[in-house]
């Protein structure tokens, strides 16, 4: 039995469960809860990341929630041309952004420690994912429904600036994923 899985007290039923983590911070320690069991965090830690606003990762999540809000505002102020087109571009980045903002305070409040059940960048990068594709569905449609019309141009062009942050992050994440990876598999 491998002793850096084994726990005192704990009987063996036959094979293990084994937790592998990564971060998709860029930082260690900010992404994803160190290997093994879930520490508890003490007085010092408490509950709150106090240098993750600082990091790349949470500055990239506030940089695309303001795109996001900026394309929505701009789209929801103006005369629509379509009604389907412009109300599936709200729906979209209405979504994006919340779901951003999720995974901002996720890491912020230290969430994924308690919660260990969930993979947090497994999540992240899917929600990454299947958020840019819809973001850039939403963008090029308003873009080739908005006529002219300022606020709907303006709206397209952020919408289009979110889909390239948000690919900034799937390109990192992606990345990170596969050093922390092959870096464990050289170990």
């Amino acid at each position: 039995m491998d002793p850096r899985t084994h726990r005192p007290g704990a009987m063996s039923h036959g094979p293990g469960v084994i937790r592998t983590t990564c971060s998709s911070s860029g930082i260690v320690g900010m992404g994803a809860p160190p290997p093994g069991p879930a520490p508890v965090p003490g007085p010092s830690e408490g509950l709150l990341a106090r240098g993750y606003p600082t990091t790349y990762p949470a500055l990239l999540k506030v940089a695309q929630m303001i795109s996001l809000l900026i394309a929505f505002l701009c789209v929801k102020n103006s005369m629509w041309t379509d009604y389907s087109a412009y109300s599936y571009f709200e729906v979209v980045t209405m979504c994006d952004l919340l779901m951003i903002l999720v995974f901002y305070l996720v890491h912020l409040f230290c969430i994924y420690r308690m919660l260990t059940c969930i993979s947090w960048p497994l999540a992240e990068f899917l929600h990454y994912l299947i958020g840019t594709i819809l973001l850039l569905i939403a963008s090029i449609v308003a873009a080739s429904k908005s006529h002219g019309i300022d606020g709907l141009v303006a709206g397209a062009v952020f919408g289009f600036l979110a889909t390239f942050l948000c690919t900034v992050s799937i390109w990192s994440s992606y990345k990170i994923s596969c050093i922390t990876q092959a870096t464990a598999a050289a170990v």
